[in-house]
């Protein structure tokens, strides 16, 4: 679109449903989902099938969710753990 900014990932609520994110965040959401409480990054990796021993694997994802908690599809805690919104 010219001349106008397009979020990839859409700020929860309104309009946004989850079926207009892309892909891999439809997996991060739904891996936090079935976790059925806090999660930590590299639980999510391992789920993904990244190689979670080396940190530098799991920068992406963290940003990510980061990025998820940030528009309201995920709640990042104090202990760096995410859980899914209701």
């Amino acid at each position: 679109m010219a001349g106008r900014a397009v979020l990839l990932i859409p700020h929860r609520g309104g309009a946004a449903v989850e079926g207009g994110l892309p892909g891999d965040y439809r997996k991060i959401l739904a891996i936090v989902r079935e976790a059925g409480g806090p999660v930590q990054v590299r639980a999510v990796g391992e789920r993904l099938g990244l190689d979670a021993s080396v940190h530098g694997k799991l920068e992406p994802l963290r940003v990510k969710m980061t990025k998820l908690a940030a528009r309201g599809w995920l709640h990042k805690r104090g202990d760096g753990r995410f859980t899914a919104r209701p």
